[in-house]
């Protein structure tokens, strides 16, 4: 089993490879670190354009190879500099080469310190992929530990993408312990006035009473196929996105698992609007896994 950490030394570039590692320390998974040189497609045979393309190639070999150099000594980490017409596309090219599971990358060096952000390369990358896509926050730090708990944020549309099975079953296989979390953000002055805080407590209340149930269902159906210790079930609830995330608590070694939205592809990640909304205020590493149907 292979995880493709991509690499660029132009924006966060060891903050994938941190997270990488962290996640290998407990699966036992290869990492390899990918460094993607963008060249034109079709290819022009001219010598200063091939001299050029050589040089940028060398230059990110020694970067990447600097980099993972000056990482704990603990994994074996090998690198790869890989040629393609751009960097998601080289990304999944090295995935479906390598027979990778996952592939870790970087938020956008405009996002805010320790957040995830998605960029240009991010943005197509969760959209594109087959498998599994891990971001991690802007300047995540390297930490000796393992990721100990996954934290899988339900939906309205997990039931469809099969989220708490693929979630249960991955934190089976790391192991890590299992969260899930559902957020909502409460309806005050929706219609230009304020809602009476009785009659929002009750609709709150209501929709937590529901999704819990609803939980409970999935996780007995989980339970029938795999084991799956006892699980922590939360509520996240705020006058908007941000306050809902930061209603819950995290610790470092967490891990925020999202599911595609339902209008993507199967077995390919799509990003929904909540799951965005959600991802920009995450304090931790965010994982975004295909849609697929939940085994019978």
């Amino acid at each position: 089993m292979t995880i493709i950490a991509g690499f660029s030394s132009s924006r966060q570039g060891t903050a994938p490879l941190h997270l990488a590692a962290r996640i290998a320390r407990w699966t036992g998974e290869t990492v390899v670190a990918a460094a993607i040189v963008e060249q034109p497609w079709p290819g022009k045979d001219d010598p200063i354009d091939r001299e050029y393309l050589r040089y940028v190639t060398a230059e990110a070999s020694r970067a990447l190879d600097g980099v993972v150099g000056g990482l704990p000594g603990d994994l074996d980490i090998p690198t790869v500099v890989h040629r393609s017409t751009s960097i998601p596309t080289g990304l999944i090219e090295l995935v479906a080469a390598h027979d990778a599971t996952l592939v870790v990358v970087g938020s956008s060096s405009s996002g805010l310190l320790g957040r995830v952000a998605l960029g240009s390369v991010t943005e197509r990358l969760v959209h594109t992929a087959a498998v599994p896509v891990a971001i991690a926050p802007r300047g995540y730090p390297p930490a000796p530990g393992p990721i100990r708990r996954l934290t899988a944020a339900y939906g309205g549309e997990a039931d469809v993408n099969g989220l708490i099975a693929a979630t249960a079953e991955m934190a089976a296989r790391w192991p890590a312990t299992l969260r899930i979390v559902s957020f909502t953000v409460r309806p005050v002055s929706r219609f230009g006035g304020a809602i009476e805080q009785s009659t929002e407590d009750l609709v709150v209340r209501q929709w937590t009473r529901r999704t819990t149930d609803d939980i409970a269902r999935q996780l007995d159906a989980v339970r029938a196929r795999i084991p799956v210790p006892d699980v922590d079930v939360e509520i996240g609830s705020g006058t908007d996105w941000r306050a809902a995330v930061e209603a819950v608590s995290w610790e470092p070694d967490d891990m925020l698992v999202l599911g595609s939205g339902a209008a993507g592809p199967a077995a390919h990640v799509f990003l929904g609007s909540a799951a965005s909304k959600i991802l920009r205020h995450a304090p931790v590493p965010v994982m975004i896994v295909p849609r697929h149907a939940p085994a019978a």
